[in-house]
């Protein structure tokens, strides 16, 4: 009889926990790019509350997440540089409609911290910068790739510094070789390399080779989270994140 009872009052657990279970709201799914990901990342308490459902963030260049977009991964928001979301939007992954600027970061140099800070201040202070640096690094497919791309070939030292750069694979593989010391400096938004103990960011590229990556938020096309989804960008670019976006290297669009 005792083993009657237990069974009922189990069966009675299982069933009164079920709903609440099955209640729980589900996850917002976010691709988001590693540009903005220090900002993300510091503002997710806050931008979870806006959504109102917990938060699950993928993140990678912006280049290899509209490989995924377009392979068919599913997402409810997408973060990513202005570029892409624009392309996205063109193609019918985003809807045009969500679309909205989030921050904008430098282009610059890093390297390792406690090692000497190259001087940027002028075109040729540059161009001696990385003549002078044994090894060099950059994301093959970051979003500072094109900028600098055209500030070598424009310095006319593109060749040279071909023979002693690394591609890295990824981000956190490009940062890691400057903190290791297997390359003397990395060239990626600053709002990559401020956040990282390990490196010094030197600064910004100066006059006619300044740049700057601006990103953007929007809806999946698909999401049936669209509310959660709008509420997330606008939390996101809201003028209470300001802060958070100056300390990680970006500033908010005026």
């Amino acid at each position: 009889m005792k083993r009657l009872l237990v069974s009922a009052a189990l069966a009675v657990t299982v069933f009164a926990v079920a709903p609440l279970a099955s209640a729980q709201p589900k996850p917002l799914r976010v691709l988001c790019s590693n540009g903005i990901r220090a900002v993300v990342e510091e503002l997710e308490p806050q931008i979870e509350r806006a959504a109102g459902q917990p938060l699950v963030i993928e993140y990678g260049t912006s280049a290899v997440v509209r490989q995924k977009i377009d392979s068919g991964a599913p997402f409810d928001v997408a973060v990513l540089t202005v570029e892409v979301i624009d392309g996205l939007a063109k193609g019918g992954k985003v809807a045009p409609d969500s679309v909205a600027a989030l921050g904008r970061s430098a282009v610059g140099i890093g390297v390792r911290a406690g090692s000497p800070v190259p001087d940027l201040r002028t075109p040729d202070a540059v161009k001696q910068a990385f003549l002078a640096a044994k090894s060099v690094t950059w994301v093959g497919s970051g979003a500072a790739r094109a900028p600098v791309d055209r500030m070598l070939q424009a310095l006319g030292i593109a060749d040279a510094v071909a023979a002693k750069l690394a591609v890295a694979q990824s981000v956190e593989e490009a940062l890691k070789r400057v903190e290791t010391g297997e390359s003397e400096l990395t060239v990626m938004l600053a709002s990559e390399i401020l956040p990282v103990a390990g490196l010094k960011y030197a600064g910004p590229f100066p006059g006619q080779f300044a740049s700057y990556v601006s990103f953007a938020g929007a809806a999946s096309a698909a999401t049936t989270s669209r509310a959660a989804a709008d509420r997330f960008v606008a939390a996101l670019r809201a003028p209470a994140s300001a802060n958070a976006y100056a300390a990680k290297g970006m500033e908010l669009p005026r």
